[in-house]
């Protein structure tokens, strides 16, 4: 699911905003609004996205979040014939708003 940017704003605190590191100079964000993660899209419906971590922000700076963490899942974890995995490989850190912009 995907929620616009817009509509995130007027919430007063959100659960959590996830910051996915997906490739080596991709981001994308999302967000956990009533217990659901919905991806955050700009006025378009285009997913955000932006080469580095700072741009998002910066796009993100009026949304307050009651956690903020970077989320990373390793591509690397899957084995051709190897047996299926119970649990998710994937890290998460806290983060905090560092101001840069």
């Amino acid at each position: 699911m995907a929620i616009p940017i817009e509509k995130l704003n007027k919430y007063f605190v959100i659960d959590k905003l996830i910051y996915h590191s997906v490739d080596l100079s991709l981001y994308m964000v999302s967000a956990i609004v009533d217990g659901q993660e919905h991806y955050i899209t700009d006025n378009k419906n285009a997913f955000l996205k932006a080469p580095n971590l700072v741009s998002l922000q910066k796009l993100l700076q009026g949304v307050e979040a009651t956690e903020t963490v970077l989320r990373h899942s390793s591509p690397y974890d899957e084995m051709i014939g190897g047996p299926t995995k119970q649990n998710s490989n994937a890290l998460e850190v806290p983060i905090t708003d560092n101001g840069l912009y």
